[in-house]
């Protein structure tokens, strides 16, 4: 097992991020439950929030009592509450304006719950110290559409409903300038966006060469709402990404491909499910070299003292004690 640490503080640009995520998400299903068309009860986003502000302040206390800390969210007043609940608010607003589970409020409470808690179970070690590897939102959502069939991701027309064609794309266009901005300057995960986007029109086409998918229906997936979304704001989460740029062209190549594979033996929802397998597929990696690093520093430990003691110098012999002549 890797050593249980505190949580290092998140640095000035992990919080600018946050918060412009949060305040985006929020801006924007004001926007979508006013203007757009968003179809859940108005009442979901507030049951929402409140489920995932408990369920990460409990787990919070929970977890500084076994490791012997104290709270995050304690020693910088009203301010660092509000920042230590950015992650929990983004969560909370993402899950649920992603998808739809008709007036069953438990349902989604259960996912949020899921997305929040999958942070203290799903870790792997990374540079000396535990970390989430399984995108919270993206898990949650997954759970739901996994234990209740009858579920759904939220319509991709409910994004623009109410709308004019021009408004949507303009909706389109501001979600494009906003996420590059962020990722290009805050979560540096433009490597991540350029490979996911070029592997999934790559195997959009392979699909329709192979499979006989119509490609203009395969491709004009990425010009909605929804995808564009899920690429500026959900495939990028940086707490569960890699950062170095090969690996994150093999984060975003692998989500694609992984999609490209649900299509072809026709499992829907292949974009969640996409996700949550290559975040899985990290984690466990990490885990191995983990291990790997452990059996390595072992052997090298013993192969160390193997040496010490050969390198000993012998105890000097003692001379033969000869006869005596008479």
């Amino acid at each position: 097992m890797a050593e249980q640490t505190l949580t290092a503080p998140k640095s000035n640009k992990t919080i600018t991020a946050l918060r412009r995520f949060a305040i985006s998400i929020t801006i924007f299903n004001i926007i979508g439950y006013t203007v757009l068309g968003f179809e859940q009860p108005y009442t979901y986003p507030f049951i929402a929030l409140a489920t995932a502000y408990a369920t990460e302040i409990l787990l919070e206390i929970i977890g500084a009592r076994a490791q012997g800390r104290g709270v995050r969210f304690r020693g910088n007043g009203f301010k660092g509450l509000v920042e230590f609940l950015f992650p929990a608010h983004i969560t909370g607003l993402a899950l649920n304006m992603l998808t739809y589970v008709n007036d069953q409020v438990l349902v989604m409470m259960f996912g949020v719950v899921v997305a929040v808690g999958a942070k203290w179970v799903l870790q792997a070690p990374v540079r000396g110290r535990l970390r989430h590897y399984m995108n919270p939102s993206n898990f949650g959502i997954t759970i739901i559409l996994l234990v209740f069939p009858w579920a759904s991701i939220a319509p991709p027309y409910h994004f623009t409903e109410q709308v004019d064609s021009w408004v949507g794309w303009l909706i389109v266009g501001i979600i494009i300038v906003s996420g590059t901005v962020l990722n290009a300057m805050l979560t540096q995960r433009m490597w991540l966006i350029g490979a996911w986007l070029i592997t999934f029109a790559l195997q959009a086409i392979i699909r329709g060469w192979m499979f006989d998918t119509a490609i203009p229906g395969a491709l004009g997936m990425m010009t909605g709402v929804a995808f564009v979304l899920y690429t500026n704001y959900m495939v990028t989460d940086p707490g569960t990404t890699p950062s170095k740029p090969a690996s994150q062209i093999l984060f975003g190549s692998g989500v694609a491909l992984a999609y490209g594979f649900f299509m072809v033996v026709h499992v829907a929802y292949g974009l969640f499910l996409a996700t949550a397998l290559v975040c899985l597929i990290r984690g466990m990696f990490l885990w191995g070299l983990h291990f790997s690093k452990k059996a390595t520093e072992k052997w090298e430990a013993e192969q160390a003292k193997s040496a010490e003691i050969t390198a000993l110098p012998k105890p000097a012999e003692k001379p033969e004690t000869g006869a005596v002549a008479a």
